[in-house]
């Protein structure tokens, strides 16, 4: 299919339709170094948006490839969209790291895993609004970027990481000790945090699947997925 008019301009309808999976898979790379908040849906249709964009204001005489040009437009477009809606909220970092707190201080003090209720009780909040919680965390990363960052956030982290291809925070994992500390980690999950884990990363189960396995809601996969994570990041923290 030519990309080209006959006058020798890009055809744009064909031009969206051959690069969309450029913008998928962008979206892809993205979305791994990103919150569980984050709508993959959302990103793709914002780098259509810059895909588009990249199309009127290319210009072959720059001498630069359209690939080229067009990847650096749709990631633009991705990372303006991520500032614009603050997907990387302080108050959910702060959230996850109290959850973190309390495993960590019950893990320490009683030598075994603490159970949903027991861990509510540390943070002095009943189990409903512990499992509320859980929810509105959906922590699905073991290692976030905001890690990187500092108790009080970097502004600039999208820019420096998630706009560069190559850094990806779930390298940190391909550390030796690290990936022993996890799977020492999810031995010592809870049986039923242990299924949703594998089912999830190995198996590449979506929660909505895992709820069916499990004859559960899907909101109490995410609340089990999302402790399961809070306890193998305390794990990691020591790594």
């Amino acid at each position: 299919m030519s990309t080209y008019t006959a006058k020798g301009q890009l055809d744009n309808t064909s031009m969206l339709k051959q690069y969309s999976p450029l913008v998928r898979r962008l979206a892809h790379q993205m979305i791994a170094k990103l919150p569980a908040n984050v709508e993959l849906d959302d990103l793709i249709q914002v780098g259509m948006i810059g895909l588009a964009d990249a199309l009127t204001r290319f210009d072959i005489a720059q001498g630069v490839q359209f690939e080229t040009f067009a990847t650096q437009r749709i990631r633009g477009a991705m990372l303006d969209e991520l500032r614009g809606n603050d997907y990387l909220s302080r108050g959910t970092r702060k959230q996850q790291r109290t959850i973190e707190a309390a495993v960590h201080k019950l893990e320490q003090r009683m030598g075994r895993a603490p159970a949903e209720s027991e861990i509510a009780r540390e943070m002095g909040i009943t189990l409903a609004e512990y499992q509320e919680l859980l929810g509105k965390v959906r922590g699905t990363q073991l290692v976030y970027l905001e890690d990187m960052s500092g108790d009080d956030g970097d502004h600039d982290y999208l820019d420096r990481h998630v706009a560069d291809e190559s850094f990806n925070p779930l390298a940190q994992l391909q550390d030796h000790r690290m990936r022993e500390a996890l799977v020492a980690g999810i031995k010592m999950l809870p049986e039923r945090e242990q299924y949703v884990m594998s089912m999830y990363y190995e198996h590449d189960m979506n929660l909505k699947e895992i709820a069916t396995v499990l004859k559960v809601t899907e909101s109490r996969v995410c609340q089990l997925h999302s402790q399961s994570i809070a306890r193998l990041r305390v794990k990691l923290r020591e790594y």
